[in-house]
């Protein structure tokens, strides 16, 4: 037996991992277990036993120095580290390092093993762990999850294990599936495509607009608008207006949110007009003015000004709030000109407290000098919340 070893086994005796661990690095091991003195079949048992202690009973930093040092053994320790991760009886710790290194080894059963623990969901630390080793692995990874089973249980796992591989080689596989008869995976591999740039997937997230799930059309829209700036010849606001009187609430929101990022004339003037359509709910209609803060312009301002007159309560509140979100220097002035003009409008919803309050916060957030005179008064007003609002709100003009 090499002396190295019958050290190593000594300082494992002891449960002295570190310097287990140091005796581990000097066996010089290579790829596939080759090292300067070939073990035979009893020193590579012995190593591995050695290895597996110091992965279940050391420390951390002990641990992370083993990751390093056990995969040069070779592919003889996938089944023990396989055992070793399966264990919901052991450490999460133990579990965690297992799959780090289970991560360096291109092997489809070990891309299995940590697929399975991304669907299993069991810890959020342990599927991070597994999300990143597949990536580690790579195109292999890929390939040998893109070979789709018939099962549909199986097929989702595949896509799913996919939809954490951030590599182009995994835009094929997923166009593959977009027709899917399941929509959680038609809805995964939408949500992924979005996040690449690619001329194959714009038809794909067009078509999936109009797809029988709202899961499925919720991501379709989520991912035109992340790639609205790309798409510039397409009429996308003629595409998700449509969307914003989808029966599902949350379609809806998206697909205000993605008018918005677009602040183009025609996605504001859609946006208003579902706005002020009365089948539209009050929760809608406050995502919608929230759409606009993602791009202010001049008109936008006006747009909002326009419905603040007659808006319920919680709405007008709500385009209270975001018109003190104006960061422009040249729209500040005209975002506080509108706020200062709804306050002394006479309209009922000014006598509002909650109104009142952020109101007082806008105007101090925009920091214009012909609200100063307002802020005054609202620190006189017999609420006493009110008042210490207008108070903060004039700490923020410069002295």
């Amino acid at each position: 037996m090499l002396n190295i070893l019958k050290q190593a086994s000594l300082a494992g005796q002891q449960e002295n991992f570190s310097l287990l661990t140091h005796h581990l690095q000097q066996l010089s091991l290579g790829k596939n277990g080759q090292t300067q003195q070939r073990l035979n079949d009893e020193e590579f048992q012995l190593a591995l036993s050695l290895g597996l202690q110091v992965l279940k009973s050391g420390d951390f930093q002990e641990k992370w120095d083993l990751v390093k040092v056990l995969p040069k053994l070779g592919k003889a320790v996938i089944a023990p580290v396989i055992s070793i991760l399966e264990d919901e009886a052991l450490d999460l710790e133990v579990r965690w390092f297992a799959g780090r290194i289970l991560g360096q080894f291109d092997d489809p059963a070990v891309v299995m093993v940590l697929v399975k623990l991304l669907k299993d969901g069991e810890d959020e630390e342990l599927a991070y762990m597994a999300a990143e080793a597949l990536a580690n692995i790579g195109t292999s990874a890929v390939a040998a999850l893109s070979c789709f089973p018939e099962s549909p249980e199986a097929r989702l796992l595949a896509v799913q294990a996919l939809a954490h591989i951030h590599r182009p080689e995994v835009i094929e596989p997923l166009l593959s599936v977009v027709n899917d008869p399941s929509w959680e995976i038609r809805a995964t591999a939408i949500e992924t495509l979005s996040n690449f740039r690619s001329p194959s997937i714009t038809p794909v997230l067009l078509n999936a607009l109009s797809d029988n799930v709202a899961a499925v059309r919720k991501e379709a829209v989520i991912g035109l608008g992340l790639l609205r700036t790309l798409l510039p010849d397409l009429d996308l606001v003629k595409r998700i207006k449509p969307l914003l009187y989808d029966l599902n609430l949350e379609v809806c929101h998206q697909a205000a949110i993605a008018l918005g990022r677009l602040a183009t004339l025609d996605a504001h003037q859609a946006l208003v007009k579902a706005l002020q359509s009365p089948p539209t709910p009050i929760t809608l209609q406050i995502e919608i003015v929230r759409a606009f803060s993602w791009e202010f312009t001049t008109n936008s301002l006006q747009q909002l000004q326009a419905v603040l007159r007659s808006a319920p309560t919680p709405v007008c509140r709500e385009i209270i709030s975001v018109l003190g979100m104006v960061e422009s220097d040249y729209l500040k002035p005209k975002a506080a000109e509108i706020l200062i003009d709804f306050c002394q409008s006479g309209q009922v919803a000014t006598e509002n407290q909650q109104i009142k309050q952020t109101l007082a916060m806008s105007l101090g957030q925009l920091a214009q000098c012909e609200s100063i005179p307002l802020l005054k008064d609202l620190v006189a007003d017999s609420d006493h919340s009110v008042s210490l609002h207008a108070i903060a709100a004039l700490k923020k003009f410069p002295l």
